[in-house]
């Protein structure tokens, strides 16, 4: 399976110019860099932590980790994305639906338009992707779990 059609989107050449994959480090990277790569696009990644590199404006919002238990911060650079972008967001897993919903909220202050979310895997007895797909956002798991 492709990354190009992993998801369940088709993204044609022409639109490819405006298409932007966003992740979260660091479980996201990998499959985000797949994605970008087959669509030809740049990938961009929320960071946890503020670091020496991510310098000027940025974009944060809050996660709650349901995994670890803890509420961090995620964080992109106001220069790599903004009014006009097309953006896909892809991730690992989605369980309840928090590091979607982080992402999703940086893309809408941002100004950028949400193409969907990708995810590899959801755990559809968590319903996180109900919550987002009642919300009217597209998410696209090529494997959806309903029990452990």
């Amino acid at each position: 399976m492709s990354a190009g059609n992993f998801t369940g989107f088709t993204v044609t050449r022409i639109s490819i110019k405006f298409l932007k994959i966003l992740t979260v480090e660091a479980s996201g990277i990998a499959i985000g860099a797949l994605v970008a790569q087959e669509f030809e696009c740049p990938l961009v990644f929320a960071k946890k932590t503020k670091t020496k590199n991510i310098a000027g404006d940025v974009y944060t919002s809050k996660v709650e980790s349901f995994t670890h238990g803890t509420v961090y911060d995620i964080i992109v650079s106001k220069r790599f994305i903004g009014e006009g972008d097309r953006v896909l967001i892809v991730n690992d897993f989605l369980a309840i639906g928090n590091a979607l919903t982080s992402l999703i909220d940086i893309v809408s202050t941002s100004g950028a338009y949400l193409a969907g979310c990708g995810v590899v895997i959801e755990k559809g007895f968590q319903h996180g992707g109900d919550k987002l797909r009642k919300k009217g956002i597209r998410v696209e798991p090529p494997l959806q779990l309903s029990r452990v």
